[in-house]
C-alpha cells in the first residue's frame, strides 16, 4: 500500500475513496499506524472504517475487525 504524506489539512468536495477489503484481505496492520482502510465485512459481517493502530485495525468503535 502506497503512502502519501501532506503537511497541511486535506479537503475534498466529492469525498474520498479508501482502499477496499474483507477481513481475510485486508494488510497487516503492523507499521501502518493511522493509516485507514474499508473493510466490507469487518463489524461481524457489517462493513467499517478501519484504522491501524500498528497492531491491529480497529473500527471507529474500538473493536477489533472481525468476520462473522
Amino acid at each position: 500500500m502506497s503512502k502519501t504524506t501532506f503537511s497541511g489539512p486535506v479537503a475534498s468536495t466529492n469525498g474520498f475513496v479508501l482502499p477496499t477489503y474483507t477481513v481475510a484481505t485486508a494488510p497487516s496492520a503492523a507499521g501502518q499506524t493511522g493509516v485507514i482502510i474499508y473493510v466490507s465485512n469487518g463489524l461481524a459481517g457489517a462493513p467499517t472504517v478501519a484504522v491501524s493502530d500498528g497492531t491491529n485495525w480497529k473500527s471507529s468503535a474500538g473493536t477489533t475487525i472481525a468476520a462473522a
